[in-house]
Protein backbone atom coordinates (compact mmCIF):
# COMPACT_ATOMS: atom_id res chain seq x y z
CA UNK A 1 0.00 0.00 0.00
CA UNK A 2 3.10 2.38 0.66
CA UNK A 3 4.13 1.69 -3.17
CA UNK A 4 1.51 2.44 -3.93
CA UNK A 5 0.51 6.06 -2.66
CA UNK A 6 4.15 6.91 -3.32
CA UNK A 7 3.20 6.44 -7.03
CA UNK A 8 0.14 8.28 -6.74
CA UNK A 9 1.23 10.81 -5.34
CA UNK A 10 4.54 11.51 -7.63
CA UNK A 11 2.15 11.48 -10.78
CA UNK A 12 0.00 13.82 -9.11
CA UNK A 13 2.91 15.61 -8.20
CA UNK A 14 4.37 15.75 -11.85
CA UNK A 15 1.22 16.03 -13.54
CA UNK A 16 0.27 19.16 -11.06
CA UNK A 17 3.39 20.23 -11.12
CA UNK A 18 3.47 20.62 -14.97
CA UNK A 19 0.04 22.25 -15.53
CA UNK A 20 0.87 24.78 -12.29
CA UNK A 21 4.46 25.75 -14.54
CA UNK A 22 2.59 26.47 -17.51
CA UNK A 23 -0.03 28.63 -15.96
CA UNK A 24 2.67 30.60 -14.28
CA UNK A 25 4.79 31.15 -17.38
CA UNK A 26 2.43 30.96 -20.72
CA UNK A 27 0.52 34.04 -21.15
CA UNK A 28 -3.47 33.36 -20.42
CA UNK A 29 -3.98 33.04 -24.37
CA UNK A 30 -1.05 30.50 -24.70
CA UNK A 31 -2.25 28.32 -21.90
CA UNK A 32 -5.88 28.19 -23.47
CA UNK A 33 -4.10 26.95 -27.15
CA UNK A 34 -2.36 24.19 -25.60
CA UNK A 35 -5.11 22.29 -25.63
CA UNK A 36 -8.79 22.08 -26.44
CA UNK A 37 -10.13 21.63 -22.50
CA UNK A 38 -8.78 24.85 -21.84
CA UNK A 39 -11.40 26.94 -22.54
CA UNK A 40 -12.58 27.16 -18.96
CA UNK A 41 -9.30 30.40 -18.70
CA UNK A 42 -12.10 32.44 -20.41
CA UNK A 43 -13.95 32.76 -17.17
CA UNK A 44 -11.19 33.78 -14.58
CA UNK A 45 -8.44 36.89 -15.26
CA UNK A 46 -4.80 36.38 -15.99
CA UNK A 47 -4.22 37.02 -12.20
CA UNK A 48 -6.11 33.70 -11.02
CA UNK A 49 -4.79 31.82 -13.44
CA UNK A 50 -1.32 32.90 -12.41
CA UNK A 51 -2.83 32.09 -8.90
CA UNK A 52 -3.79 28.80 -9.41
CA UNK A 53 -0.82 27.93 -11.12
CA UNK A 54 1.17 28.80 -7.63
CA UNK A 55 -1.06 27.05 -6.00
CA UNK A 56 -1.06 23.58 -7.83
CA UNK A 57 3.08 23.85 -7.88
CA UNK A 58 3.05 24.58 -4.25
CA UNK A 59 0.67 21.46 -3.52
CA UNK A 60 2.53 19.54 -5.56
CA UNK A 61 6.01 20.31 -3.71
CA UNK A 62 3.81 19.23 -0.47
CA UNK A 63 2.80 16.35 -1.97
CA UNK A 64 6.68 14.78 -1.82
CA UNK A 65 9.28 17.04 0.09
CA UNK A 66 7.77 16.50 3.22
CA UNK A 67 7.98 12.88 3.34
CA UNK A 68 11.43 12.84 1.67
CA UNK A 69 12.90 15.15 4.13
CA UNK A 70 11.09 13.97 7.02
CA UNK A 71 9.65 17.26 8.26
CA UNK A 72 6.00 17.61 9.09
CA UNK A 73 4.95 14.40 7.11
CA UNK A 74 1.57 14.84 7.66
CA UNK A 75 1.52 18.08 5.38
CA UNK A 76 1.71 15.21 2.49
CA UNK A 77 -2.10 14.10 3.64
CA UNK A 78 -2.94 18.01 3.74
CA UNK A 79 -1.72 18.79 0.41
CA UNK A 80 -3.81 15.80 -1.02
CA UNK A 81 -6.68 17.50 0.32
CA UNK A 82 -5.67 20.66 -1.04
CA UNK A 83 -5.67 19.06 -4.79
CA UNK A 84 -9.21 17.63 -4.06
CA UNK A 85 -10.70 21.32 -3.30
CA UNK A 86 -8.95 22.34 -6.24
CA UNK A 87 -10.42 19.43 -8.68
CA UNK A 88 -13.78 20.34 -6.58
CA UNK A 89 -13.46 24.05 -7.93
CA UNK A 90 -12.73 22.58 -11.32
CA UNK A 91 -15.63 20.17 -11.49
CA UNK A 92 -17.83 22.76 -10.61
CA UNK A 93 -16.51 24.77 -13.27
CA UNK A 94 -16.90 22.01 -15.78
CA UNK A 95 -20.43 21.55 -14.60
CA UNK A 96 -21.43 25.12 -15.10
CA UNK A 97 -19.66 25.42 -18.80
CA UNK A 98 -21.27 21.77 -19.81
CA UNK A 99 -17.91 19.71 -20.48
CA UNK A 100 -19.00 16.52 -19.17
CA UNK A 101 -16.00 14.98 -21.14
CA UNK A 102 -13.68 16.58 -19.12
CA UNK A 103 -15.14 16.70 -16.30
CA UNK A 104 -14.05 13.25 -16.09
CA UNK A 105 -10.60 13.36 -16.23
CA UNK A 106 -11.20 16.33 -12.77
CA UNK A 107 -12.89 13.09 -11.12
CA UNK A 108 -10.01 10.95 -11.74
CA UNK A 109 -7.46 13.69 -10.36
CA UNK A 110 -10.22 13.83 -7.07
CA UNK A 111 -10.12 10.59 -6.50
CA UNK A 112 -6.09 9.66 -6.57
CA UNK A 113 -5.60 12.65 -4.11
CA UNK A 114 -8.37 11.25 -2.11
CA UNK A 115 -7.01 7.85 -2.25
CA UNK A 116 -3.67 9.90 -1.05
CA UNK A 117 -5.42 11.81 1.45
CA UNK A 118 -7.01 8.59 2.55
CA UNK A 119 -4.02 6.41 2.73
CA UNK A 120 -1.79 8.57 4.49
CA UNK A 121 -4.46 9.76 6.89
CA UNK A 122 -5.21 6.18 7.67
CA UNK A 123 -3.74 2.74 7.04
CA UNK A 124 -0.13 4.17 5.72
CA UNK A 125 0.20 7.70 8.07
CA UNK A 126 4.56 8.44 8.05
CA UNK A 127 5.39 7.23 11.38
CA UNK A 128 8.51 9.56 12.81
Amino acid sequence: MNVALWIVACLLAVGFAAGGIAMLVMPKERFRAISAGQHYVDHFDAGFIKALGAVKVLASIGLILPAVVDVAPVLVAWAALGLMLIMTGAATVRIVRREWSYMVGDLGFFALAAFVAWGRFGPEPFVG
